[in-house]
């Protein structure tokens, strides 16, 4: 497997990119979630320069359409912190999973056990190739309406009513708990049965399968492609972003962003709301013509 650790070599500014990967929202996105004109120009002239562009978010597939005129050529994305690429070239709401890395359900159970232990209080959501679903106490933090209302044991079960479907993540929430102190918490409950980020300015944790990250599926995405890590420029503003961040020869955390996607990142941009991917973008370009 591709190692999603950066390597020494050579300065990574001195090497022309082959691939731009951003995350959305905080970092592409304005507040508002719209990309601004700025945005879309430089996006096209990356693509139009021979620079793939890849949105690499915590956001599942079917969010996806505030960028889905923007793919271009490949139209791949990757969705849910690493657990899928998926195919928007054929628009809104026809996108194709082409690569899935589930959550096992028994990873689930035992994250869901460990975390309700640890952290009393603590209540959950289950997200799904094609369908989210939550517990009755999961506060509406999505705007969407869920499947099924049913106790995580229940979703998770092996012959539950969503066992057709892999598990790209689950969801834990806990009202009262400082956000990062519950990151750090639930790292430590977990250990190894998942891989525990976050992406909310709440106490909101998102947990996908062991060793699947951004930075994991990307390496594995620019490997196919023949891309080295060198090669690639990335950016972040959140503590999912931070994998990412390190791997990539250059990386961007915008002016927005957690402490530690600031300290992960090789450099810095404007905020989101400031057009900072589009800054470096536009710098890259005359840089390397």
């Amino acid at each position: 497997m591709t190692s999603a650790t950066r390597q020494p070599g050579t300065p990574a500014a001195a090497i022309r990119p082959r691939l731009i990967a951003t995350d959305l929202d905080g970092t592409l996105l304005h507040d508002d979630k719209s990309v601004s004109p700025r945005t879309v120009a430089a996006l096209a002239a990356a693509e139009q320069a021979g620079i793939e562009v890849f949105f690499v978010t915590g956001r599942p597939a079917r969010w996806m359409d505030v960028v889905s005129d923007h793919v271009h050529g490949h139209g791949l994305a990757i969705c849910g912190n690493g657990a899928a690429v998926v195919d928007l070239g054929a628009g809104p709401g026809a996108h194709r999973f082409t690569k899935v890395r589930e959550l096992a359900r028994g990873n689930a159970l035992d994250a869901v056990r460990l975390l309700r232990q640890a952290a009393p209080g603590t209540v959950f959501a289950v997200e799904q190739t094609y369908g989210f679903h939550q517990e009755p106490a999961y506060p509406r933090l999505h705007m969407e309406v869920p499947g099924h209302r049913l106790p995580a044991e229940e979703l998770l079960a092996p012959d539950g009513p969503t066992a057709a479907q892999p598990v790209l993540k689950i969801l834990a929430h806990h009202a009262t708990l400082d956000p990062d102190a519950f990151l750090t918490l639930a790292r430590l409950a977990v250990g190894e049965r998942a891989t525990v980020t976050r992406s909310s300015p709440s106490a909101l944790l998102e947990l996908s399968g062991p060793g699947v990250s951004k930075a994991s599926t990307l390496a594995l995405c620019c490997a196919e492609r023949g891309i080295s890590h060198e090669e690639v420029v990335a950016f972040g503003d959140m503590p999912n972003d931070i994998e990412m961040l390190t791997w990539a020869g250059q990386s961007y955390a915008m002016g927005n962003a957690h402490p530690d996607a600031v300290a992960a990142a090789s450099g810095r941009t404007a905020a989101n709301t400031e057009d900072g991917v589009a800054i470096v973008i536009e710098r890259l370009l005359d840089q390397h013509g």
